[in-house]
């Protein structure tokens, strides 16, 4: 139904494909019932007796929203689960009613035409260490009390930090402190860096990594048979814990927010000792220390009374003759055998590798999705690695998601963490960040079709200025530009998110994230498929969806609602190429120009077909009629 090819995806009838949907959906992340909104305390105190039946959204409401999203013509899914949905009682103990929920809701997807990868998504680890994604029993078998994570520093909490306001985007600084970053160094790298600690008798590594390769082909073979699901992942953007880290006694990481511990002070800080924690800020100029505080003041353990720090049982650090931390190994994590240690060769490559056979024992031809540590290349791939492979990385506007407002003038090149000004600057940058990463599909991973897995806007702006006013001019502008910039990229690519039950007061339900192309509280009438809808001006927009040949370029203009397109005809193919023409856009009908071909438009499918008439290439305009 859909292979690669070198750089495209290709369908059964040869015609290159290129895929736009949704990550589906933002509330996967926590359970459904009880209700694990992260802003509850509550939603923490029991971390195995919990049901994820419901996410994305309840069976019964699956054809209202397939229909919607089929008629915003985003039918290429990231479906996500998480490790905590499939196995959260206890090790090797699946949820049946869940994985019976989560087939009959995929097939249903298929039913209604879409084609779906599944994502087994994490943030910063889990939900009890400020984000999501696996069991509470993972973080047990390390030593941790999950009750204590918040209190001690070793992560930063939404619901142990209710009511007070919660920082914005502070979620990401967890990936550095002690819970999550010690949870993805001994996932990837325990056999390296921490040989002592066992479970049972068996390396943590290969115990944790075990359980989850294990928990994700119990999942394929629930989805054996279903040809619509042409693709896994193998983890929503693994991190590299403290691997790598060339000083423990420096700070670092992709985000530095809020507090600020080195890696000693956060081994410290997890075992009761107080410290005096650097405070960072961002702005406009960028990410500064602005102060200094005091953390974990009452002396609070993360690690359970029997248990010892894993970091002080291997070695790393002690407590000298005046109970101060001392660090015995300040580049323990920068080393790997006789050189330096490098994440993405080492550590996560092999991973990817052994998720790739466990799914593949369920589904032997389904795609692999490989990622990369955020801001970082993707390993390179070899000779004997996993084939049929696609690489998806995630990419955002980092300033309008961090400061949750759009600046149409100023925006932030990644790749020297520098700002650039000027609307034209700003877009010409996103186009070469976004080029860089599918570039990366071939000079790391041999040639291989990108999909952005993630990008997408917070509709939350400007102190949710438009719940009041209804006013979602500035939305619109920033979607429509990172759109602009995969659409010059010829990029597949699943926008961040659809979420069912939205609400303004809550948005996605998870860390006060608010991405959701859809919310409840702004369905006017029921009746109207698209109510409830936002910013639906950008994020419903032409596309080519099936090329019979070699697509070259693509653009559209929003304002005029002008759409060009130019392809290379392959002879060898003889379906006709297909653009996506939504009606929300034309609701009159559209006005075509084209050279090199002929047309026709299927206007209940939404959908201008295009043959070519023998000569060169083909270009067409579609225009509001």
């Amino acid at each position: 139904m859909l292979r690669t090819d070198g750089i495209w995806f290709k369908d059964e009838t040869g015609r290159t494909r290129i895929l736009r949907g949704v990550n589906l959906g933002g509330s996967t992340k926590v359970p459904c019932r009880p209700d694990g909104s992260t802003h509850r305390a509550e939603a923490l105190t029991d971390s195995r007796q919990v049901s994820f039946v419901g996410r994305p959204f309840p069976l019964e409401e699956a054809d209202e929203h397939f229909d919607r999203l089929r008629r915003w013509g985003l039918t290429f899914l990231r479906f996500l689960i998480t490790w905590e949905a499939v196995e959260h009682e206890g090790p090797g103990r699946y949820d049946e009613d869940y994985l019976r929920y989560l087939a009959a809701v995929v097939r249903k997807a298929g039913e209604k035409g879409f084609l779906l990868f599944i994502d087994p998504h994490e943030d910063v680890w889990s939900r009890f260490s400020g984000g999501d994604g696996a069991p509470g029993w993972t973080l047990e078998a390390a030593g941790f009390d999950l009750l204590n994570l918040h209190a001690s520093g070793a992560a930063f909490v939404h619901g142990r930090h209710h009511p007070k306001r919660y920082p914005r985007m502070i979620w990401p600084t967890n990936a550095t402190k002690l819970a999550a970053a010690t949870m993805f160094t001994l996932f990837f790298g325990s056999n390296t860096y921490a040989p002592r600690t066992t479970v049972e008798g068996e390396p943590i590594q290969e115990y944790l990594q075990r359980h989850y390769c294990a928990a994700m082909r119990e999942v394929m073979l629930r989805l054996r048979g279903m040809p619509h699901v042409v693709g896994f992942d193998t983890m929503n953007e693994p991190f590299a814990g403290w691997i790598g880290w060339p000083d423990l006694q420096k700070t670092g990481g992709l985000v530095r927010l809020g507090d600020t511990p080195t890696p000693l002070q956060s081994m410290a800080l997890g075992d009761g000792i107080p410290q005096e924690v650097d405070v960072w800020g961002v702005g406009l100029r960028g990410p500064q220390k602005v102060s200094t505080r005091l953390v974990n003041p009452a002396g609070v353990r993360a690690w359970r009374q029997e248990r010892t720090c894993v970091w002080r049982e291997n070695g790393v650090w002690d407590v000298d003759g005046g109970g101060k931390p001392r660090l015995l190994r300040p580049d323990w994590f920068a080393r790997y055998g006789a050189g330096k240690a490098d994440f993405a060769r080492d550590f996560y490559r092999p991973f990817a590798n052994r998720v790739a056979a466990a799914v593949r024992e369920a589904q032997p031809k389904t795609m692999i999705f490989i990622e990369a540590e955020t801001g970082q290349q993707p390993p390179e791939w070899k000779e004997g690695d996993a084939r049929n492979i696609v690489f998806a990385p995630h990419w955002y506007d980092g300033l309008t998601l961090f400061l949750k407002r759009y600046f149409s003038w100023l925006g932030v090149d990644y790749r020297n963490q520098k700002p650039v000004f000027g609307r034209r600057a700003v877009l010409r940058a996103f186009i070469a960040q976004l080029r860089d990463l599918r570039d990366a599909a071939t000079t790391k991973l041999g040639g291989v079709p990108t999909v952005i897995g993630e990008f997408g806007i917070p509709f939350d702006m400007n102190e949710r200025k438009a719940y009041r006013t209804g006013n979602y001019r500035d939305q619109i502008a920033a979607l429509d530009r990172s759109f602009q910039a995969l659409d010059a990229n010829l990029l597949s690519a699943t926008l961040w998110n659809y979420t069912a039950d939205n609400t303004h007061p809550l948005g996605d339900r998870w860390n006060e994230e608010d991405l959701s192309i859809f919310s409840r509280d702004d369905r006017r009438d029921p009746m109207d498929p698209d109510s409830g809808g936002r910013a639906l001006e950008a994020a419903v927009r032409p596309y080519p969806m099936a090329v019979a040949g070699e697509p070259l370029t693509f653009h559209y203009d929003l304002k005029r609602r002008r759409f060009t397109f130019r392809y290379r005809p392959d002879p060898a193919v003889t379906s006709e190429t297909e653009l996506f023409v939504p009606a929300l856009t034309y609701p009159r009908g559209v006005r075509v120009t084209i050279r090199g071909g002929t047309w026709t438009h299927d206007i209940p499918k939404q959908v201008l077909r295009l043959r070519a008439d023998g000569g060169g290439e083909v270009s067409v305009v579609i225009e509001p009629a």
